[in-house]
């Protein structure tokens, strides 16, 4: 008797809950954000699909977020893109380069995501920078294994002449909140080196901070508290300073794990996520098509 108020007392001390929100959001604007997402149309002559490039820790959940957004949109529990059921962090579950379009209920919707292998702290191994960038330039090719050596110009994977719907106009590093602090160092010197790179083109970065249930005792017993939770605000202060993305393009999700079927509040913060993504492309492709070295 007692042991589950003893418990709450507990992580009550530990993770204090803020009397005020550190970001005010609307928690009944689902509807809202899902209709004006489902009604997006592309306005460039060069660019037929908004892509987007998510990229991040290994074992974060970078194939998660793709799921649980086809998630909210069809209203049920997805899982297109493949995602490491045993949650390790050790190696990146995905291989190759992938993309997938967004649906919804009547159809296809104009978000493209690229999926690519997880980013490792050491500076030789996994996914290089220089992967990144050509897959931002639309230079690699769908499919493309990679192997931990940078993609060249010289192989077969190499896309020569992309079109303007082959490159991406927003990187989204996912980031995990339960283990964002114990995260080496070199990792966010290469978030930082591919941040630098893009910055001359303009290309938007998001950041989606993943697993809030496993980071605080107050998220996982009621989301509705994840701002409400100083501990969250800590950890989204924390990745704003490492990666150099201000707290207002940081977006703290929950992705669909082990549910079997969606609800609203997961939903809501995925589709608000999304739709900053989208908006923050949106304006860089007005500008066209643009060149990494």
């Amino acid at each position: 008797m007692g042991g589950s108020q003893s418990k709450q007392n507990a992580a009550s001390q530990t993770y204090p809950e803020l009397k005020k929100p550190w970001r005010e959001f609307n928690w009944g604007e689902k509807d809202e954000l899902q209709k004006r997402l489902e009604n997006f149309s592309m306005n460039h002559p060069e660019v037929s699909n908004v892509r987007i490039l998510v990229a991040g820790q290994i074992g974060a959940g970078k194939s998660s977020f793709i799921n649980s957004i086809n998630s909210a949109f069809q209203g049920e529990i997805n899982c297109e893109a493949l995602a490491d059921a045993t949650a390790g962090t050790s190696c990146s579950f995905t291989q190759r380069f992938q993309t997938f379009q967004i649906s919804h209920k009547s159809g296809k919707l104009p978000f493209v995501f690229g999926d690519i292998m997880g980013l490792e702290a050491e500076s030789l191994n996994g996914l290089q920078v220089d992967d990144v960038i050509k897959t931002i330039s639309g230079h690699v090719k769908e499919s493309y294994k990679f192997t931990g050596n940078a993609l060249t110009s010289e192989d077969e994977g190499y896309k020569k002449k992309p079109s303007g719907s082959d490159q991406v106009f927003c990187l989204v590093y996912v980031i995990a909140a339960d283990t964002v602090q114990l995260a080496e160092n070199n990792l966010f010197k290469k978030l930082k080196v591919i941040r630098e790179r893009i910055s001359d083109q303009g290309i938007p970065q998001v950041i989606v901070m993943t697993k809030v249930d496993e980071a605080c005792p107050w998220v996982k017993n009621d989301l509705k508290k994840i701002y409400y939770s100083k501990k969250i605000e800590e950890k989204v202060q924390y990745c704003s300073i490492q990666v150099g993305v201000p707290i207002t393009s940081i977006f703290p999700v929950k992705n669909y794990h082990n549910e079997i079927n969606t609800n609203d509040e997961v939903d809501v913060l995925i589709l608000k996520a999304l739709d900053q993504i989208v908006r923050s492309a949106e304006k860089r492709i007005q500008k066209g098509p643009h060149s990494l070295k």
